[in-house]
């Protein structure tokens, strides 16, 4: 029966292959977009902007809430619950 099946579902494969090429795509776009490394970077460079007077700390608190708003996001999606 696997041999028929195989025959049967072959014209099947091309939409096959592009759902699961998309499906792979998607997964790697969410793992970016999803990863906290680059917003805990932005975090320590902003704070070093603070230090060095490059920002005023109205800008650092709006651009910090911002950040920590994008991380509880990153965590609310890796708890499932997006």
């Amino acid at each position: 029966m696997g041999m028929l099946t195989q025959l049967l579902t072959a014209p099947l494969l091309p939409v096959r292959l592009a759902a699961w090429t998309a499906q792979q795509v998607l997964d790697q776009a969410n793992e970016e977009y999803y990863d906290p490394a680059p917003v805990y970077a932005a975090l320590a460079e902003l704070e070093r902007g603070l230090r060095d007077g490059e920002i005023d700390q109205a800008g650092f608190d709006r651009q910090e809430d911002e950040l920590l708003d994008r991380l509880d996001e990153i965590a609310l999606f890796r708890q499932g619950r997006t």
